[in-house]
């Protein structure tokens, strides 16, 4: 019995403090078993790697406060660094293009999306899982099938590319500032700019209310199409920055290279629901979980398991998450 006279609760327990729980647990297990588990290089690694996956999935997140699901994060992530890539290294464009226009495609694919989920009423998994095949079938015929990277051979016109990657750009993912990666400075400031728009504007409150109940925030007189496309422009915004800071961390633009990313964002914003017992779509909850995903993973490859085993596990945590998550829904 609680002070308060209230029986302890160990599953509500679990569900607010689970994911807090795991990451110690985890932490302290990899630095017993891992002699370099706990080195300043490795640790900034864990959150160079979750930088990434943090937000594609803070851009997921955009669309589960609407009750939406955005699958095509990761294709544009893939699609952003594509484009960056090929204006620098093909077109000999500086980087400010590079990085501007691919935001603003991001944006638009999010348009895109919201238009046939609005007006097309078409299912958001369905119109986001195919506009994820379209992007993947124009990036491959936009760098003709291959990376885009610096001194590349151009098939077509003949020769290599005549530009490279502006150093500019490449800082974006690999540069320090106080010895702390950019990529994570970028996670951290969009991911506060995000928990500060959905928790202390009206604009966030009214996705929330969306996301509750769509046909009460109708009555009460909120343009429900008009927030839904904020949600969606958004979320292909984050994808595509997410897209930017990799590319610059890989230094080249690869169609797929948003992909191996989604699952992973999928179960950092589904355990986000639970951290501190929040039980809804939240910016900070889906940084913690990108960090569990993170921690996990490292551990995992540095105690050299085979890479199949990292799929096995990051299918379990995607399932616990879900599972928390709809369980709680229907208390």
């Amino acid at each position: 019995m609680g002070s308060n006279g209230k029986k302890f609760d160990l599953f509500n327990f679990l569900y607010k403090y689970g994911t807090i729980i795991v990451i110690l647990a985890a932490v302290l297990f990899f630095s017993l078993t891992l002699e370099n588990f706990m080195n300043f290089s490795n640790i900034t690694n864990i959150f160079r790697s979750v930088s990434i996956v943090a937000l594609i999935g803070l851009a997921i997140t955009m669309s589960l406060t609407i009750s939406g699901f955005d699958l095509s994060v990761g294709a544009i992530a893939g699609f952003a660094s594509v484009i960056a890539a090929k204006f620098m290294v093909v077109w000999e464009m500086g980087p400010i293009p590079a990085i501007i226009v691919p935001l603003l495609v991001g944006i638009l694919i999010g348009c895109v999306n919201a238009f046939f989920i609005i007006k097309m009423n078409i299912a958001d998994m369905l119109t986001t899982l195919s506009m994820m095949f379209l992007l993947t079938g124009i990036s491959i015929t936009f760098q003709n099938g291959s990376a885009i990277y610096n001194f590349m051979p151009l098939p077509n016109l003949g020769g290599i590319a005549p530009g490279t990657m502006s150093k500019a750009f490449l800082y974006i993912g690999q540069g320090k500032i106080l010895n702390i990666p950019v990529p994570v400075i970028i996670m951290l400031v969009v991911a506060i700019l995000a928990h500060l728009f959905l928790n202390q504007t009206k604009y966030g409150r009214y996705l929330y209310m969306i996301g509750s109940n769509e046909e009460a925030a109708k009555l009460s007189g909120i343009p429900i199409n008009r927030y839904k496309l904020i949600a969606y422009m958004m979320s292909g915004f984050i994808a595509a920055l997410g897209g930017l800071v990799l590319g610059a961390r890989l230094g080249s633009g690869e169609v797929n290279a948003g992909a191996p990313y989604l699952m992973d964002a999928v179960a950092a914003a589904y355990i986000g629901f639970s951290v501190f017992g929040i039980g809804k779509p939240n910016a900070f909850g889906t940084l913690i979980g990108a960090l569990l995903m993170g921690v996990l993973l490292n551990g995992l490859i540095m105690m050299d398991f085979p890479y199949y085993s990292q799929d096995i596990v990051k299918g379990i945590v995607l399932v616990l998450a879900l599972s928390l998550t709809y369980y709680k829904r229907k208390e």
